[in-house]
C-alpha cells in the first residue's frame, strides 16, 4: 500500500487523515506544502475535468475549484480587449495558452474562486504561475512545472502553497468505491466525455449548432460531471460563466448559475469598466466592490459612500441599465445534468441570453420545454446523458 498523510479530514477535528492505494505507486507527488482531505478531493476532481476537456476539445485548460465543484473552467481561447480589463490582466502581458485558460477560468466567477485549489491540463510555466501567483489560492495541481514556475509557486504564502504533481499518464481502475458511515459503495466510474455524436438529436424547430456554440456545450458539460448535483452550468467564449451546484430544485440550480452568469455579463458593461478605482485597491477589493456596485440590493452602497473606492463618484448603473444590457446579450449556452421538469427553467434561462441549450431530455413535460425553447428561439439538444456527482 502507498501512502500519504494529510494535513487532517474535511475539519480539523477529524484526524488521522490520508489517501492510499492498495497496489502500485500514488499518481500524486506532493512538491509544496501540506495538503488536507478538502484540498485533495478538489485536486483529483479538478485534474479530471481539465484532462477531459483538454481531450474533447483539443486546447489546454484550467479549473479553479472550491469545495468539490468548479467556481469556473475554461479553455485557452485568446483574451480580448475587454476581457483583459474584466479579468485586471494587462492589454501588454503576453500569456501563454495555459496561463491564458487559468486566467479565464479564475475570472468565471472572481467571488467563488478566492482561495480556490487549481488544476491545469499542462505543465505550468513561469507565465501560468505569475497569474496564480497574484490570486488568493490554496494550491494547484498539474502533470508538471517549469522550474522558473516551481520556484515562484514554492514562495507563495511564504513557502506553504500546497504544490501536487499528477502523474499524466495514470487511469484508476474501471471501479470506484467509497465508505459511508462503515458502509462501502461500489460503482462503475463515470468515462463519459462529450464528443461530436452527442449533439446529434436537435429537437427545437431551430437546428442551427455552430462549432462554437458546441464547444462551449462541451465546456459546460464536462463541468457540470465534476459538479455537486443538482447542478446547472452557463457558458460562453469557451469558459463557464455561472456554475449552480447542489440545490434540491433544478429551478434553483438555474436561477443561482444564471445570476453569476449575469455578472459576468454585466462585467463587460462599460460603466464596469471604466470604473474609476483609487490608485492601490486591490483585485480582490475590486472584485468586491463591483459586487456590491452591480447588486440589486447592497450590503453598502459603493456609490453613496463613493470615496473609499473611487477618484470620482461613478455612474450609477440601474435595473433598467442592467435589464437592458442583458435583453441584448445572445449566445450563450447552458447545460444540465440530468433533464429540465418544467419550462420554467427555459424561461429564466433566456433572460441571460442563453440561445444553445443541452440537457438529457426524458421528462414527462418535455414537449413544453421544447415548446418553450421554440419561444425564445434557441436550438435545443437532447443528450440522453445523466451527469449527476456526488
Amino acid at each position: 500500500m502507498d501512502k500519504l498523510d494529510l494535513k487532517y479530514g474535511c475539519n480539523p477535528n477529524q484526524g488521522q487523515a490520508s489517501i492510499s492505494v492498495d497496489e502500485g505507486r500514488l499518481p500524486v507527488k506532493v512538491l509544496n506544502g501540506r495538503p488536507g482531505y478538502i484540498n485533495l478531493l478538489d485536486a483529483l476532481n479538478g485534474w479530471q475535468l481539465v484532462r477531459e476537456l483538454k481531450s474533447a476539445t483539443g486546447l489546454a485548460a484550467a479549473t479553479s475549484f472550491k469545495h468539490v465543484s468548479p467556481a469556473g473552467a475554461a479553455v485557452a481561447l485568446e483574451l480580448d480587449e475587454t476581457e483583459r480589463k474584466m479579468y485586471f490582466v494587462s492589454q501588454k502581458a503576453s500569456l501563454s495558452p495555459i496561463a491564458t485558460a487559468y486566467v479565464r477560468a479564475r475570472g468565471a466567477d472572481r467571488m467563488s474562486s478566492f482561495g480556490d485549489f487549481i488544476a491545469l491540463s499542462d505543465e505550468c510555466d513561469l507565465s501560468c504561475a505569475k497569474m496564480v501567483n497574484r490570486e488568493v489560492s490554496d494550491g494547484i495541481i498539474a502533470p508538471g512545472y517549469t522550474e522558473e514556475a516551481l520556484a515562484l509557486l514554492k514562495a507563495k504564502r511564504k513557502g506553504s502553497y500546497c504544490v501536487l504533481e499528477i502523474d499524466r499518464d495514470y487511469r484508476p481502475s474501471g471501479l470506484e468505491t467509497r465508505t459511508v458511515f462503515g458502509i462501502t459503495f461500489t460503482q462503475e466510474h463515470n468515462s463519459f466525455i462529450p464528443t461530436a455524436k452527442d449533439f446529434d438529436n436537435i429537437v427545437t424547430t431551430n437546428q442551427n449548432l455552430p462549432e462554437w456554440a458546441r464547444r462551449d456545450l462541451t465546456v459546460a458539460l464536462v463541468a457540470l460531471k465534476y459538479t455537486q448535483s443538482n447542478s446547472v452550468c452557463y457558458a460562453s467564449r469557451g469558459q463557464t460563466i455561472g456554475v449552480g451546484a447542489g440545490q434540491q430544485s433544478r429551478i434553483h440550480c438555474t436561477r443561482l448559475a444564471g445570476n453569476k452568469a449575469d455578472l459576468w455579463l454585466l462585467r463587460h458593461h462599460e460603466k464596469v469598466l471604466s470604473l474609476p478605482f483609487v490608485e492601490g485597491l486591490s483585485r480582490n477589493d475590486k472584485d468586491n466592490v463591483i459586487e456590491q456596485y452591480l447588486a440589486d440590493e447592497r450590503e453598502e452602497d459603493v456609490v453613496g459612500d463613493w470615496e473609499r473606492w473611487f477618484k470620482e463618484r461613478p455612474d450609477e448603473l440601474t435595473k433598467e441599465d442592467k435589464r437592458a444590457w442583458l435583453d441584448s446579450m445572445r449566445g450563450v449556452s447552458l447545460a444540465s445534468d440530468a433533464f429540465f421538469p418544467f419550462r420554467d427553467n427555459i424561461d429564466r434561462a433566456a433572460r441571460s441570453g442563453v440561445s444553445f441549450v443541452c440537457e438529457p431530455g426524458g421528462s414527462l413535460r418535455d414537449e413544453d420545454v421544447i415548446r418553450a425553447a421554440d419561444e425564445h428561439g434557441m436550438t435545443m439538444v437532447f443528450n440522453g446523458v445523466r451527469l449527476f456527482h456526488h
